[in-house]
């Protein structure tokens, strides 16, 4: 993947390439944070994502809405976080989920902005933007937030 984008993808089955050749660029223990509304492709991006790092069981990477966490174990670990119904930022640090974001592997988290104060200065910036009834852009931004 050359650059950072924007990106757009017209199907869900580019949105799903998309995190496959992604994936291919990123050291382990890196931390993907995700931006966007629900439908947007977040999972998808991420399903793909799982496939690019290899050995997941592409049926059982879907979004822990109600866990909060899912983890696949694969060529590498993918510790995967939905934060949309989490209440409060306090919770997340209760539960003791941001021992995850050191954990090596790779972290991603859907509704990342429900947790600013637990972000990491490397996160990687991840947004997704309607376009149309199909299409999305996905802007990546690496570094700092």
């Amino acid at each position: 993947m050359k650059g950072n984008g924007p990106f757009v993808a017209s199907s869900a089955e580019e949105t799903h390439a998309l995190g496959k050749t992604f994936v291919q660029s990123l050291p382990s223990g890196s931390v993907i944070a995700f931006f966007g509304d629900l439908g947007a492709g977040k999972t998808t991006f991420i399903r793909g994502l799982a496939e690019g790092i290899g050995a997941i069981n592409l049926r059982t990477v879907c979004s822990p809405t109600f866990t909060f966490l899912n983890i696949y174990e694969g060529n590498q670990t993918v510790y995967h976080f939905d934060l949309y119904r989490l209440p409060r930022e306090e919770e997340f640090f209760a539960a003791g989920f941001d021992a995850y974001l050191q954990a090596g592997g790779i972290c991603c988290i859907e509704w990342a902005e429900k947790i600013p104060n637990a972000l990491p200065k490397h996160t990687i910036k991840v947004i997704f933007s309607y376009l149309g009834e199909e299409s999305r852009q996905i802007q990546i931004t690496k570094g700092s937030l």
